[in-house]
C-alpha cells in the first residue's frame, strides 16, 4: 500500500476534523493516535493522518516528534504531507507553526511552502495575509484571550515571519483567483527573490481547489482542515485517488443514548452547552 497523502496534526481533536473532511471529500482515511508502530498493518487507505499534541509544547519537542511522524509516513509512501494546523492559527513568537515548517520544509528539500489556515465552510477566511473568523480579525475575535496562545495580530505574514527562519510571502486573492498556473508562476517567483513560505488567502471553497492543486507539486504544505478538503479534491480530480463512496465508509449507524465531552473553555463552547 502506497498512501497518497500523509497528515500530522498538531492535536487531536484537529486531527479528527481532518480526517472526516478527507473522508468526506473521496480519501479512504486513517486517523492515528500518536506516531504508529514501524510494523502497523494498515488496511487500503488513501490517507493517514498521525494524531499529536504538539501544539503547545516546547518547539524543539515538537520538531522532534513531527520529524518522526513525517519520517513514518514516507515510509509508506507518502509524496505529499500536510502539516495541519488550527484554523485560528494558534502559535506563539516561538512556534510551534514556523518551526515545526522549517523542519519539514528542510527535510523535504522544498524551495517553498504553501500556508493557508482558511476553511470558509467554518467561517475562516485569510484576504491579503489577514486571518478572520467570521467577518471579525483575528485579533479582535475571542482567540486574542486564549489561555495558551493569545492571538494579538491577524497579519499572519507577520506572525509567522516572527517564528520562522525563513523569508515569509504572500499569495493574494487576486493571483490565487486567476488560476492555478499563476500561482505557481508566483510561487516560483517568491522562491527566487529568497522567500521559502507564502500565507496564501482563500475566501471559497474553489480557492483551497486552487491551492490544494499546486501544494500538491511540493512534498510539504501547512494548513488547516481546508487545505485538506482542497489537497483531498485535487488527489482526485487529477486521477492519482479514486473517490470512495462516502456513504460506505460511514459505517453502521449506532443506536441508543449518547454522551457529548467538551473539553474546551473557549467562549465558542461555552455557548454551545449553556
Amino acid at each position: 500500500m502506497t498512501l497518497a497523502l500523509g497528515c500530522i496534526a498538531d492535536d487531536y481533536t484537529g486531527a479528527s476534523d481532518l480526517a472526516n473532511t478527507l473522508t468526506r471529500n473521496g480519501l479512504r482515511t486513517v486517523q492515528t493516535i500518536g506516531i504508529p508502530a514501524d510494523d502497523l498493518k494498515l488496511p487500503e487507505v488513501d490517507a493517514v493522518v498521525v494524531s499529536l499534541k504538539s501544539r503547545s509544547i516546547a518547539a524543539s519537542v515538537a520538531v522532534e516528534k513531527s520529524r518522526a511522524a513525517d519520517k513514518w509516513l514516507r515510509s509508506r509512501g507518502a509524496s505529499h504531507v500536510l502539516f495541519k494546523i488550527c484554523s485560528t492559527f494558534d502559535s506563539t513568537d516561538s512556534g510551534n507553526i514556523g518551526p515545526v515548517m522549517d523542519a519539514l520544509r528542510m527535510d523535504a528539500g522544498d524551495n517553498v511552502v504553501l500556508v493557508t489556515p482558511a476553511f470558509p465552510e467554518t467561517g475562516r477566511t485569510v484576504y491579503q495575509g489577514n486571518l478572520f473568523v467570521g467577518s471579525v480579525p483575528l485579533n479582535e475575535s475571542p482567540l486574542k484571550d486564549h489561555p495558551l496562545n493569545p492571538m494579538h495580530d491577524s497579519n499572519l505574514v507577520r506572525v509567522l515571519a516572527r517564528q520562522s527562519e525563513t523569508n515569509i510571502g504572500l499569495v493574494d486573492l487576486g493571483i490565487v483567483a486567476t488560476g492555478a498556473d499563476v500561482v505557481r508562476a508566483h510561487l516560483d517567483g517568491l522562491s527566487e527573490n529568497g522567500f521559502g513560505a507564502a500565507i496564501v488567502d482563500a475566501v471559497f471553497a474553489t480557492d483551497l481547489e486552487t491551492i490544494g492543486a499546486v501544494a500538491l507539486d511540493h512534498r510539504v504544505s501547512v494548513g488547516a482542515s481546508g487545505l485538506g478538503l482542497g489537497l483531498a479534491r485535487g488527489l482526485v480530480a487529477s486521477g492519482r485517488v479514486k473517490a470512495a463512496d462516502v456513504a460506505a465508509s460511514a459505517g453502521t449507524p449506532v443506536g441508543g443514548a449518547a454522551a457529548c465531552l467538551a473539553g474546551s473553555c473557549s467562549q465558542a463552547t461555552l455557548q454551545q452547552i449553556a
